[in-house]
């Protein structure tokens, strides 16, 4: 006979100032890697507009 599972309820704890950790030189690799996303997606971005003017 199977099971069925209708509901689970998941619960967690967040607490954000017990182990920040986080110096100045973390957030600044931080930056770092959030803007060689961005650039990666605009440059991503701007191939395919090309692309679409091209057609």
């Amino acid at each position: 006979m199977p099971i069925e599972i209708k509901e689970m309820h998941i619960k967690i704890n967040v607490d954000e100032g017990s182990n920040s950790g986080n110096t100045r030189e973390d957030a600044s690799e931080a930056n770092k890697s959030t803007d060689a996303i961005i650039s990666a997606c605009i440059e991503g971005v701007m191939e395919i507009l090309e692309r679409q003017k091209e057609r």
